[in-house]
């Protein structure tokens, strides 16, 4: 745990070869904690640092350090003057003022908030060509700046759960995020300038998907009390999202009327696996069907030109794993036309009207023995 900062200050001093008066000493170290519920001080890595840039000297941070051992915590140490025991001849004497400490304690926390502030309005600067920004007046942006946080994620780390409360809006500054549904494929991916949390913040709803970061990435962070306080503040801003909105809900509703008319995504409740594949086969699709919500877990199957090239499902693998895949009748589904390279001179697993059938017959084989 990090050591509270002590500040001693030289009130006195006579031929020191070293120091002047008002020269004053930082010490930083670290507090540990022991299991009875004492504090015990650990000093070997206490950092002394003058305000002037002298050498520091020996002795004279050993006798700083005496004055932590001494008590059981930093806490306690009391308003007090030591004296150096170093050099003969010399003089010194230091004063221990805990109103100065904290004085510098603050100060300190000051200057670390004015830092942040200012990374944050660099990033800020670096998005003003964005929409988001271009509806903000440069006169305005200070505001914007006060209550915005700059967040960094690494690659895969979820930064919005489904179904988590709406708390918080982001603007992403660099790299890019994933846009995640219920069965874990990613709908759309977003990178700098755009945005995402605020439609659980304007419908006061549950984070409606999950926001994964597919590279590292930077986002600002504004909270829902001053993303409501910013809304009020710039009408232009309301339209924005007014337009946002309707944007995302327009190709969110030409998607889902795309990806059902082609066969893409759906329930294998609303079309069974052999009209699937069937399907798939009649329009010469390529690409890689990807079945989810199974209870051997999730499938996949490599089609080129409508052509079974590749199968899995859960320990099962090729012919196999497609006859298997036919007895199901619930999960989720989604076609990428995207053919992994390393898939693209595969051989047929077998002529697929030959498979289908051979898979349709063991079907109903296993149902009149069930019936039997």
């Amino acid at each position: 745990m990090g050591f509270p900062k002590i500040i001693f200050q030289i009130s006195e001093t006579e031929n020191c070869p070293k120091f002047r008066l008002g020269d004053s000493f930082t010490l930083s170290g670290v507090a540990v904690f022991m299991d009875n519920g004492t504090t015990s001080t650990f000093v070997t890595n206490t950092i002394i640092q003058s305000n002037q840039s002298r050498e520091n000297c020996k002795i004279l941070n050993s006798d700083l350090i005496n004055v932590i051992i001494e008590h059981e915590r930093a806490d306690q140490i009391p308003d007090s003057r030591i004296s150096c025991s170093g050099c003969t001849g010399a003089r010194i004497r230091l004063e221990y003022s805990s109103k100065h400490s904290s004085a510098h304690a603050i100060q300190d926390e000051k200057e670390s908030e004015y830092i942040d502030k200012a990374e944050v309005a660099a990033a800020i600067q670096q998005l003003r060509d964005t929409p988001f920004f271009q509806k903000i007046n440069p006169g305005n942006l200070n505001e914007i700046i006060k209550c915005s946080d700059l967040e960094h994620f690494n690659k895969d780390d979820i930064i919005l759960h489904k179904g988590a409360p709406g708390s918080n809006f982001y603007i992403i500054v660099s790299g890019k995020v994933n846009v995640v549904n219920e069965t874990g494929i990613s709908i759309t991916t977003l990178g700098r300038g755009e945005v995402f949390g605020e439609m659980s913040l304007l419908c006061e709803k549950a984070v409606g998907a999950t926001i994964q970061a597919c590279e590292e990435t930077r986002v600002l962070n504004i909270d829902h009390r001053h993303f409501k306080k910013i809304l009020y503040k710039f009408p232009s801003l309301q339209l924005f999202f007014t337009q946002l909105l309707a944007q995302r809900l327009n190709t969110s509703n030409k998607k889902r009327t795309d990806d059902y008319a082609s066969g893409i995504i759906g329930k294998l409740e609303e079309i069974p696996p052999d009209a699937l594949f069937q399907t798939l086969n009649s329009n010469a699709k390529t690409g890689v069907l990807t079945i989810t919500e199974l209870p051997e877990g999730t499938a996949q199957f490599s089609i080129r030109q409508g052509e079974l090239i590749k199968a899995s499902y859960g320990k099962q693998e090729g012919e196999e794993a497609f006859y298997a895949i036919l007895g199901e009748n619930k999960g989720r589904f989604k076609f990428d036309p995207d053919l992994p390279a390393a898939d693209q001179d595969l051989p047929e697993i077998g002529y697929f009207m030959k498979l289908l059938m051979e898979g349709l017959q063991r079907i109903d084989e296993e149902q009149a023995s069930e019936n039997d």
